[in-house]
């Protein structure tokens, strides 16, 4: 088993969901999605982090859509980078305990396996510009490479963020 960014790779492949995001590829572990869906009607949340892009009715359960390129800092303007038409946008579903929340993406493009060997460190350059806590690895393919994020762990900050700004919020009544 090898170790790639403080995540161990499991067996010698991992299915990977891939994904665009500003014209750039990026992937997941797919054990990691509980479903994808087209992007539904988002209803905005006022006062919500800059990263949350709102609410949708997921079969009558209320879940919070995270817009990755925010998340992650990425240029909002996908178009100058080979950005994606609007109707390609999905929402993945994740699913840790009972958090439930939707990733907004560019387009999902593909499912595909991925070998142990094809996985690097994340280059420091790229750990600069983006949420590095986020990255696992880059893939290493024979025309492009792939950028691995835990959804998980994307799932977990916006959970400990949303909490941090209740107490302000709260601290903020106080004072006040």
């Amino acid at each position: 088993m090898k170790e790639v960014g403080g995540v161990k790779v499991k067996g010698l492949q991992q299915q990977l969901v891939v994904f665009k995001l500003c014209g750039e590829d990026f992937g997941v572990d797919i054990m990691q999605v509980r479903e994808i869906i087209g992007k539904e009607s988002i209803i905005s949340v006022p006062n919500a982090p800059p990263f949350v892009k709102g609410v949708i009715n997921l079969r009558g359960q209320i879940t919070t859509i995270i817009d990755l390129k925010e998340k992650l800092g990425l240029e909002l303007n996908g178009e100058s980078k080979g950005g994606s038409e609007k109707s390609e946008e999905r929402v993945i579903v994740v699913e840790d305990g009972s958090n439930t929340v939707g990733i907004l993406v560019d387009a999902v493009t593909e499912v595909m396996y991925l070998a142990e060997s094809e996985i690097d460190e994340v280059p420091p350059m790229i750990k600069q510009n983006m949420g590095a806590e986020y990255l696992m690895g880059v893939g290493k393919l024979p025309d492009r490479l792939l950028i691995l994020i835990d959804l998980k762990r994307i799932l977990n900050s916006s959970s400990n963020s949303n909490s941090s700004k209740e107490r302000e919020s709260e601290e903020m009544k106080i004072l006040t």
